[in-house]
């Protein structure tokens, strides 16, 4: 089922949803069901699952010199989707990135989506690869989310890469990356808002927003988006603090605020199970205010570790 339709069947209740990390390669399927075991009770219509693009390592050979071999530290997003439908019966919705795929790859990928079933897609560029100062395309690949998503718009209308003769039309729900605080790499709000913009009229079926720590920033985004023609939902991102290096590392890595309050009451903790707890009450009232402004879901990032999030689902859901 689509991500819009559950939206839609909820009739207004608050859905809830989380998204995982792929295993690292060579570990088994099992971490996963441990990641997602402890959350089924609150009864998540989709899962996500991340996709990560190559990444370069350096194999020195006996004569010195080092062959540059590309690798993927986390695969498996198609396989741990088709898992998940099988075991748990819910929606898996896997990320389609630009980095590290051509767009005969991406097409391919899409194919093998739809054969699984797979009614939804989030569409996003990716990051650069670690030790690349920005992002760098692929050969052949895509170098804007906005291209990407263009590829999986025609796709639903039947249009291939290549040969289009009786081609059937796939019928994937879309979903596009929102910054209620802006894109680091957007010169202000307004260009980033006007991508945002393009993707919807482009055909772009829901929004999911980095996580945010300041729900005004979230109520202020989605009120931006309604005066301005855009009516998908708009589901927000969500993390909680659960150590107190993420006071530095979160800010520097999503580019995000943190609120003076909660900056304080960890600093003021004196123990790391301190932090944590704090962390989880202030992301406990955090869904408390979504849920009254009528956040259709709300989605974590649980980072594979379903702790914080289980505890904070059985206060609020």
């Amino acid at each position: 089922m689509k991500i819009t339709e559950h939206i839609k069947n909820a009739n207004g209740k608050t859905l809830f949803s989380f998204e995982l990390l792929p295993p690292v390669k060579g570990q088994r399927i099992e971490n996963i069901y441990d990641a997602i075991d402890p959350l089924m009770e609150f009864k998540p219509p989709f899962i996500d699952v991340t996709y990560h693009r190559e990444d370069f390592i350096y194999k020195q050979h006996p004569n010195g010199l080092l062959e540059q071999v590309s690798y993927r530290k986390r695969p498996g997003t198609v396989a741990i989707c088709a898992a998940i439908i099988n075991r748990y019966k819910v929606d898996a919705v896997p990320h389609l990135i630009c980095g590290g795929f051509t767009k005969e790859e991406t097409e391919n990928a899409l194919i093998d989506l739809q054969f699984l079933g797979i009614d939804n897609v989030l569409v996003l560029r990716g990051d650069a690869r670690k030790g690349d100062a920005s992002f760098i395309p692929t050969p052949g690949g895509h170098a804007y989310a906005t291209d990407l998503l263009q590829q999986v718009v025609n796709l639903n209308r039947g249009v291939y890469l290549h040969d289009n003769s009786d081609a059937q039309k796939s019928d994937f729900c879309i979903g596009v990356a929102a910054y209620p605080e802006k894109h680091f790499e957007a010169p202000n709000m307004k260009t980033d808002f006007d991508y945002l913009k393009m993707k919807i009229d482009m055909g772009a079926n829901f929004i999911v927003t980095q996580m945010f720590f300041d729900n005004q920033k979230y109520f202020d985004f989605v009120n931006l988006c309604r005066e301005n023609g855009i009516t998908v939902p708009i589901i927000p991102g969500l993390k909680p603090i659960t150590s107190s290096k993420q006071l530095v590392s979160l800010p520097k890595i999503f580019h995000l605020d943190l609120p003076e309050d909660l900056t304080k009451a960890i600093t003021s903790c004196t123990s790391e199970k301190d932090v944590k707890e704090v962390g989880i009450e202030f992301m406990i009232e955090q869904c408390k205010e979504l849920i009254k402004f009528g956040a259709p879901v709300l989605h974590f990032y649980t980072m594979s570790n379903p702790g914080p999030t289980k505890r904070i689902a059985e206060a609020i859901f």
